[in-house]
């Protein structure tokens, strides 16, 4: 048999398993077990267990449990509250301040969290009824909540960039500094939106009325808010930075860290820890069985020839190497309308990064460009989760028809701001090649 139709064979089995019903874990694995059982005979199954023993050996995968305890305690600590308060006492007398004020506490929450889920759906809470209340835009309300929400997955410290530094060989630290940039260009693209529609239309957007805007003694007052979020980002962050700490450590002092902001704010009890902890263990236990799984199924295909495929498909792409990079982006955009993004990094993260090596390109710029795209994949429907999260959250006058349409405009900045990298790539790479 001939790669082509071993890929045939492979993927075909995966999509059967997804059509029939089974989570992407179970088919992934499936695949790569019956996959292995046909081309190498059952003596080679034992090397599924080895696979996964080595995978689950990683010291990298212990920061994983713990970011994810770190989120599930801020988002119960009450911490982004707080924030949203700040934002709406200091932006709230301004046309899309509220929409404004939410990107940046979703961006200043994602530096603590690592996750999407727990901003997007934090603030859901926290900053959808205000905003509707104001009489903003349910389009532009939902919009910027979903797409603030996004920033989880690319703002260190990311869940994804530690995977993906595990499975491409690329220093975790450097991806969370090439993460910072990133950031800040689609927090100021999603800023610019907001303030430029609201301008333009009034309605979408009111600044608050005269009588319910806060005084320069408020605005003062707020300012306490940020202070137990910059002192845990500077301890996460600064202690990678400056050498200090590995990923795993900096998660431990975040985790410890939450924990401690969670008893200031008066929120720290038995049943605050025990919800964290049950949730970090279901959200854990689902990312390491994917690790498993993805890792059986990419060893297969990659032992029976996937690089030289992969290699020869994108080498008609026009263009040259860059044609290459874009069909890259291309292949992730798809993927990621209807795959987890996890998934889709562990399965093409093996083939595509020593292309992308030979051809000269950072793998660090490589690598931020890919979790860049899992962020759009959080909003690009049919399946994006961050759609889904805002159904969870959102009251019945507003449909899934309109959760679509409102992330439109944000997934159209995204791909502006992927552009941009794209172009200017010193724009990712100077901070980590500047400190590491």
């Amino acid at each position: 048999m001939g790669i082509e139709f071993e890929t045939v064979l492979l993927f075909g089995v995966f999509l059967v398993l997804m059509v029939a019903g089974l989570p992407l874990v179970f088919a992934l694995g499936a695949a790569a077990v019956i996959g292995t059982y046909f081309l190498w005979g059952p003596s080679a199954l034992h090397l599924a267990a080895i696979r996964a023993f080595a995978a689950a050996n990683s010291f990298v995968l212990l920061a994983i449990p713990l970011f994810i305890f770190m989120g599930c305690m801020l988002e119960r600590s009450g911490i982004a509250r707080g924030l949203y308060e700040l934002m709406h006492k200091w932006l709230g007398g301004v046309r899309g301040g509220l929409a404004v004020g939410t990107v940046i506490v979703c961006a200043i929450f994602a530096a603590m969290v690592g996750v999407s889920g727990a901003a997007t759906v934090t603030m859901a809470v926290v900053a959808l009824p205000s905003m509707l209340n104001y009489g903003y835009s349910k389009h532009l309300t939902v919009g910027t909540i979903a797409a603030g929400g996004a920033l989880g997955v690319l703002i260190p410290p990311s869940v994804l960039f530690i995977v993906l530094g595990l499975y491409t060989n690329t220093s975790v630290g450097k991806l969370f500094l090439g993460g910072l940039p990133a950031g800040l260009i689609l927090v100021t693209l999603f800023v610019l939106y907001s303030l430029i529609a609201c301008h333009l239309r009034p309605a979408m957007g009111p600044a608050l009325p005269p009588e319910e805007r806060a005084s320069w003694g408020e605005k003062i007052r707020s300012l306490k808010a940020v202070g137990f979020p910059l002192l845990l980002i500077t301890l996460v962050l600064g202690s990678l930075l400056i050498g200090l700490a590995t990923p795993s450590e900096a998660a431990g002092i975040g985790a410890l860290g939450a924990m401690l902001c969670a008893a200031a704010n008066r929120s720290l009890d038995w049943k605050a820890v025990s919800d964290a902890a049950q949730t970090t263990l279901r959200l854990s236990a689902m990312v390491m069985w994917i690790v498993f799984a993805a890792n059986l199924f990419t060893a297969l295909y990659t032992a029976i020839g996937a690089e030289d495929l992969v290699r020869d498909a994108l080498s008609i792409m026009p263009g040259g190497r860059w044609g290459v990079v874009i069909g890259m982006q291309m292949v992730w955009f798809l993927m990621g309308c209807f795959l987890d993004p996890l998934g889709i990094m562990i399965i093409t993260a093996p083939l595509f990064f020593p292309i992308i090596v030979s051809l000269g390109f950072d793998p660090i710029w490589f690598g931020v460009l890919f979790v860049v795209n899992m962020e759009m994949a959080f909003l690009t429907p049919p399946f994006g989760f961050n759609l889904f999260y805002m159904r969870s959250c959102v009251p019945p006058s507003i449909s899934m028809g309109d959760i679509y349409r409102a992330v439109i405009p944000f997934i159209l900045l995204q791909a502006v701001g992927l552009a941009i990298m794209m172009v200017f790539p010193e724009l990712i790479t100077w901070l980590p090649n500047a400190l590491l």
